[in-house]
């Protein structure tokens, strides 16, 4: 018998509904006669209080609610890679072709298109014997993923039924398991999920392998894990979105689902322009072939930004299940706090701190907590690596969003206003950031890059710290009143700040492998601890600094990666030529 209530109370996305003692905590409702989308979230006596993910401009006193049955949940199957959803999990490009540039309120489209036919090929037989999470079949369903259909967590029991090797409509059954009390479970090409519901694994592993960004600042100084979570906090302009849509782009993730929850349309557009035109650094396919889009853009019901990142998180489980590599970009939860926080006032609920919900910490806490490296129930490996956006405002880092946000990260990327104005991309701050991922991943990169790489960042840390406090007497006194060691500690800063952190958003150099960001500091220190020496003889540190040789260090990074190894032994040369030759020449000065 179908649930039904009638609307009591409208008061904008927050819908009261009487009549309605058999709705069920989280579960869809179908509201007013446009049938909008929405989700119960309180119940009291015969009184179900629903927010609403679809604008409510014209609903009625008196118009029914109905219950779906089911908690809020999206399809899970082939053909999510590539395309791009609305904050209920919506296809949107099949919403333009059916119903035109605006999405009509009410309007219900599949998430996984029935009649899109896949070729599948399975990997189990009459009789086989399956395990909740066990892979059933292959689906090439781009050509950088395979996607694998995996068994329910709930079902266990004996294959009784699979389809040959075919091509089969994403409505098909393509297997039937027969459970341990007779009964026949049909398994079909896609599935559906609540969103709000953590899909479960067998381990959690600790967070050993980097997860490699292509970007100096990030993999030298402040690395993330495979299964990390990280935030980017900055004020307006100081490259948020960009810095997220480089991570997208040339991050080392086997998929990646990027959330536009709450930002401008036109971002989001960008992104839909750039990525089908960028090729993936490994694979050479374009970036959409691993990209998933949600978009809830500022202009969108403000309730259903709240939907958007657990429909992005639930799709990225999806993938890491599979045994993928997933990094999940939420730009920007400060956005989807400001929905909690409209629909809590709605609410009439007890305002915390600047009016946000006293349990905004809990509901970050769910979010960032569903990251981390899994061994999955099929025995596989996989991650969910969490990049969050913060837009505090005024660059505000003390505000509740970004100040709770920083209790459940181990990596915060500030982004600094003044070196965003002065045009320094990533403006990533390297005095307010930090890794606590960086012990954790050194191995790696010591084996894979170089012995030095621990080192080599320590020195570099100490020296961006101590060029700070020295700057601070430039700003009082002037550079020219310094001794010759912190006038060379000063230089080789601003070396290491625009010749190695300093990196273009386009270009050969928008993407720098580990191995090339490491010889360029390998160089830029090899010049710091020579020149000191000299200094330390005598040699003045004027003579030195404006050699060709020195100059071309912050010039390294518009080499790539092969030509700076290939050149590699003939630049410590001429460097090693010229510190030489300078400090001869001065010595012999001396001795005359």
């Amino acid at each position: 018998m179908e649930k039904e209530g009638i609307i009591s109370l409208i008061n904008g996305p927050v819908v009261v509904a009487k009549s309605a003692s058999s709705f069920a905590m989280g579960e869809m409702a179908e509201v007013g006669d446009l049938r909008l989308i929405g989700e119960v979230i309180r119940l009291s006596e015969d009184r179900a209080t629903i927010q609403v993910y679809e604008d409510t401009q014209g609903l009625k006193l008196g118009e029914p609610v109905r219950g779906t049955g089911e908690l809020l949940s999206v399809s899970l199957g082939p053909g999510l890679i590539g395309n791009i959803f609305d904050g209920i999990g919506r296809p949107l490009g099949a919403i333009l072709e059916r119903e035109g540039a605006f999405i009509p309120r009410g309007v219900k489209v599949p998430q996984i298109d029935p009649h899109k036919e896949w070729e599948v090929k399975p990997l189990l037989a009459v009789g086989d014997v399956v395990t909740p999470g066990m892979p059933i079949a292959e689906v090439q369903e781009t050509p950088l993923v395979i996607h694998k259909l995996l068994t329910s967590p709930e079902i266990e029991g004996e294959v009784s039924f699979v389809v040959p090797s075919g091509s089969y409509r994403g409505d098909a059954v393509i297997a039937k398991v027969r459970d341990r009390c007779g009964k026949e479970i049909e398994i079909f090409l896609s599935c559906r999920w609540p969103v709000k519901l953590p899909r479960p694994c067998r381990e959690h592993l600790p967070p050993k392998e980097p997860l490699v960004t292509g970007q100096r600042v990030i993999d030298g100084l402040f690395p993330i894990a495979k299964g990390g979570v990280a935030a980017i906090p900055g004020g307006f302009g100081t490259g948020k979105t960009i810095t997220q849509h480089q991570l997208a782009k040339w991050s080392e993730a086997n998929v990646v689902v990027y959330i536009g929850c709450g930002e401008r349309g036109n971002e989001m557009t960008e992104v839909l322009e750039e990525f089908p035109e960028l090729q993936d650094p490994r694979s050479g396919r374009p970036l959409m072939e691993r990209t998933i889009l949600v978009a809830n853009t500022s202009n969108m019901p403000v309730a259903a930004r709240e939907a958007s990142i657990y429909t992005g998180i639930a799709m990225a489980e999806y993938y890491r299940d599979m045994g993928y590599d997933v990094a999940l970009m939420a730009d920007s939860t400060s956005r989807w706090a400001e929905a909690l926080r409209e629909i809590s006032g709605r609410l009439e609920e007890i305002p915390a701190e600047e009016g946000f919900p006293a349990y905004l910490p809990t509901r970050l806490a769910e979010f960032y907590e569903r990251a981390g490296r899994v061994v999955t129930l099929s025995g596989d490996v996989g991650s969910i690596t969490i990049i969050g956006a913060v837009s505090p405002p005024g660059g505000d880092f003390t505000e509740p969003v970004t100040r709770h946000t920083k209790r459940f990260i181990r990596c915060f990327w500030a982004l600094d206003k003044s070196l965003a104005n002065a045009r320094h991309f990533p403006a990533i701050s390297w005095l307010d950031s930090y890794s606590e991922y960086a012990k954790e991943v050194e191995e790696y990169f010591e084996t894979n890059v170089d012995p030095r790489w621990g080192e080599l960042r320590e020195r570099m840390r100490s020296i961006l710290a101590e060029d700070e406090r020295i700057q601070q007497v430039v700003r009082l006194v002037g550079e020219d009143v310094l001794p010759d060691e912190e006038r060379l500690l000063t230089f080789t800063a601003y070396l290491v700040k625009n010749g190695y952190l300093q990196q273009s958003a386009f270009g050969p150099d928008a993407y720098s492998p580990p191995a090339k960001g490491f010889l360029i500091l390998s160089l830029i220190l090899h010049f710091y601890e020579k020149t000191l020496g000299l200094i330390k003889q005598g040699v003045p540190f004027s003579l030195i600094r404006e050699g060709e040789a020195v100059t071309n260090l912050s010039h390294l990074k518009e080499l790539s990666l092969e030509e700076i190894q290939s050149d590699y032994s003939k630049l410590t040369e001429e460097l090693d030529g010229y510190l030489d030759r300078v400090g001869s020449e001065r010595l012999a000065t001396r001795g005359r």
